[in-house]
């Protein structure tokens, strides 16, 4: 009874280094079989390149105020790095879906993962495998970095390269259609402020020549200064004050109808290039040494506990038994 309790375990750090000893055999078959099997499903996974793109996003700086208006007092330029917030901006950009259709139109991956388009939800299984071989992250540094995977080391790196340059195109093409709209209305609020001016010139041009001939007719000259002045005099005021202020008014609108073209015409990047892809030479996934020491330590420590339990349970029975 005595020698069957002593068969419990109750293991502390050197019983535990001796019960690995006895069991060294069966242990040192379940490594080297795990350690093959891991090599084996290593060589068959098939091997993925790693591709990236760094960039900063540029300043959100209106280019038109920044280069023509003479009291834009902005804080960045068009010049500078844009913040936390730009940074924030490329990345939803990043992630749109104009950029993933070009991306999946251009390369054709519905073909290079090689999904059917018969089978069930072949664009779901498409836009998963594409968020899970392209990712888009912030940097401690504010920059975003753009990676792809893909077993086509070119593939990857001219995945990311073209990413990298559709952000301008998504971009100007998000706000040259605000742009533009608001170019058309400041356009026709200059043309018809300028024909406005025009007209005023013209009546004024027409009231002078009236004077001018009330003033060369017979009589009294002083008699006729004073009877034009007199007739004509307070219109004319008038009229030189509306000029004033028309031509002051066509002066503001053509600076902002000129802002407002180049807002709708330029064609700046949004972004600043750090570091392009370049076709990978070593494979980052799968790394076999890695995969083969954690499933053969996974495959020892499962094969232990294993071992510790079978042996408990054997130890339980033949108390049992002997009662």
């Amino acid at each position: 009874m005595e020698n069957a309790q002593q068969t419990g375990y109750n293991f502390n750090s050197v019983d535990l280094l001796i019960y690995i000893w006895k069991k060294r055999f069966i242990l040192i078959a379940v490594g080297f079989i795990a350690g093959i099997a891991s090599i084996i499903i290593s060589l068959l996974i098939t091997p993925m390149f790693h591709s990236s793109v760094i960039m900063f996003p540029a300043s959100n700086a209106s280019v038109s105020k920044d280069l023509l208006s003479q009291n834009y007092s902005g804080r960045q330029d068009v010049h500078g790095f844009g913040e936390e917030q730009q940074a924030e901006q490329l990345l939803q950009v990043l992630n749109s879906a104009p950029i993933r259709s070009r991306i999946i139109e251009k390369y054709d991956l519905m073909g290079h993962y090689e999904i059917d388009p018969g089978e069930k939800y072949p664009l779901t299984r498409l836009y998963e495998t594409y968020q899970s071989n392209i990712n888009f992250r912030l940097t401690e540094f504010m920059s975003v970095e753009i990676s792809v995977m893909d077993q086509d080391p070119v593939y990857a790196a001219n995945i990311a390269n073209d990413i990298a340059a559709l952000v301008d195109t998504v971009y100007n093409n998000m706000k040259k259609e605000r742009a533009r709209e608001a170019f058309h209305l400041v356009e026709r609020e200059y043309l018809d402020a300028e024909k406005k001016l025009a007209a005023l010139r013209d009546s004024m041009d027409l009231l002078s020549e009236q004077v001018s001939t009330n003033l060369n007719t017979s009589g009294n000259p002083s008699n006729n200064i004073i009877k034009a002045i007199s007739e004509n005099g307070a219109l004319y005021i008038s009229m030189m004050n509306l000029v004033r202020y028309e031509t002051a008014l066509v002066t503001d609108l053509s600076l902002k109808y000129k802002e407002a073209r180049l807002e709708a015409e330029q064609n700046l990047p949004h972004k600043f290039v750090v570091e392009e892809a370049y076709p990978s030479e070593k494979k980052a996934y799968p790394k076999k040494s890695l995969i083969v020491i954690v499933s053969t330590f996974a495959s020892l420590l499962f094969a232990l506990i294993m071992l510790i339990i079978i042996d408990n349970i054997r130890a339980r029975v033949a108390i049992q038994e002997e009662k």
